[in-house]
């Protein structure tokens, strides 16, 4: 079930968009600033942002989850219909836009659009080893490999930011959540895991890297 995140400074539409997306089978998460729908980024498999927000404005929330999440898709509201704005909003790293008033119908078939487009870029060749987000499946050689829950979000979410470091901090919030309580080592316990099933040396890694003192890194020749 896909978590949703909105975050809009009017309760009233608040309540109407998590009642039309719960209908439609989504799990809503919702925030009344910027600040708060901030700290639910790393739990959202798409966005749903007001503009013109109370603490950080959507603008400032769609850069800052552009650098956090790159691969998380956004849909503004707004009330500005001028073309300038909504380019430059785009431009920002907005994937679509919905134009107040609007249709809490046209919302959710927006949403449903931006995740049938992840959908398909989260169906990732990487040379002997491919992912598909959607049915969960990992194989390498042509091989199916068996991962569990935890271990197959953790590749996949390392496979999207090919080339980028992740530290252990943003593995935990993206992979287990904010609310998890105990230490990083978990993540290096589980990176081992896959490596073992993968059969990658962490001495001459052909897939994960290991940046020491920072994080992890998904090799992009692979």
């Amino acid at each position: 079930m896909p978590n949703v995140l909105v975050v809009d400074d009017d309760p009233a539409i608040l309540e109407i968009l998590s009642a039309y997306l719960t209908r439609d089978g989504y799990q809503v998460l919702t925030a009344l600033d910027g600040l708060a729908g901030e700290a639910l980024l790393g739990q959202a498999d798409v966005a749903v942002l007001d503009w013109m927000l109370p603490g950080i404005n959507g603008l400032d929330l769609t850069r800052r989850a552009q650098d956090r999440y790159p691969a998380l898709p956004i849909l503004l509201l707004t009330a500005r219909g001028e073309e300038a704005d909504r380019v430059h909003g785009l431009r920002l790293g907005a994937d679509d836009y919905v134009v107040k008033p609007f249709s809490p119908r046209e919302v959710v078939a927006r949403v449903a659009a931006l995740l049938r487009r992840v959908q398909v870029q989260q169906r990732l060749n990487l040379g002997a080893l491919m992912l598909d987000a959607p049915a969960r499946r990992v194989t390498l050689n042509a091989s199916e490999i068996a991962l569990s829950r935890t271990e197959f979000d953790l590749l996949l979410t390392l496979a999207q930011h090919a080339g980028t470091v992740l530290t252990r901090d943003r593995l935990l919030e993206r992979v287990w959540g904010p609310d998890f309580i105990g230490t990083e080592r978990i993540v290096d316990v589980n990176i081992q895991t896959i490596r073992r099933k993968l059969g990658d040396d962490p001495d001459a890694p052909t897939f994960i890297e290991t940046v020491r003192g920072v994080g992890y890194r998904f090799k992009v020749e692979a």
